[in-house]
């Protein structure tokens, strides 16, 4: 994954409550495995001329902003990876699906809840099609009047993000002397070439 650190850009409004994985992926399109070119089928039913996505200023937005409980539903990864492929690299909200919000760290994707005061502060500034900054580092949203707001990130979260690390690349960075040592030791048999196999199968 690519990391995030900073994201500058404007933030397209898609404010209706309560959207599901099946709006947000429809279930036809789920045996679409590829994540590459996932991203044209996000929101397939409501594309349109009207939808934000598709109209300036929003087009090429990489900031979702979103109503209250976006993404429930289903446990389809790919209600995200449409996201990312569409260029989302952050959905700002005040509630979200539990499976959707730990999803979205696994493709590179910042969900941030924000409380009502704030989130309306941020609804405004994505309606007028202006840029919102965000500082992953600082954990701050900075509005283009001067307002900062903060969001929570756990550590280990934000890790990932930063660094560009899905749940198996932090594995792989963190454990590499042990599982270089685990290779180094395993039994012979465990390293079966196919020399070895046709010697063992009698072939």
């Amino acid at each position: 994954m690519n990391p995030l650190r900073t994201l500058c850009s404007t933030a397209a409004p898609v404010l209706q409550n309560a959207i599901d994985t099946d709006v947000i992926f429809p279930a036809r399109f789920l045996l679409l495995m590829d994540r590459d070119g996932l991203g044209k089928h996000a929101f397939a039913d409501w594309r349109g001329t009207d939808f934000p996505l598709d109209t300036a200023p929003w087009k090429g937005s990489e900031i979702l902003v979103v109503g209250e409980n976006f993404g429930t539903g289903s446990s389809r990864e790919q209600a995200v990876w449409c996201l990312a492929d569409l260029g989302i690299r952050c959905v700002i909200g005040r509630s979200f699906g539990e499976i959707f919000f730990s999803n979205c760290f696994k493709s590179g994707v910042l969900p941030i809840r924000l409380a009502e005061g704030e989130i309306t502060q941020v609804e405004a500034v994505a309606q007028a099609g202006k840029k919102i900054e965000i500082d992953v580092a600082t954990q701050e949203i900075r509005l283009p009047d001067g307002v900062t707001l903060s969001f929570d990130l756990d550590a280990h979260r934000k890790r990932m993000l930063l660094e560009g690390l899905d749940d198996i690349g932090l594995v792989l960075e963190d454990h590499a002397a042990e599982i270089t040592q685990f290779e180094k030791n395993r039994p012979n048999w465990l390293n079966l070439t196919r020399d070895r196999f046709d010697a063992l199968t009698g072939r």
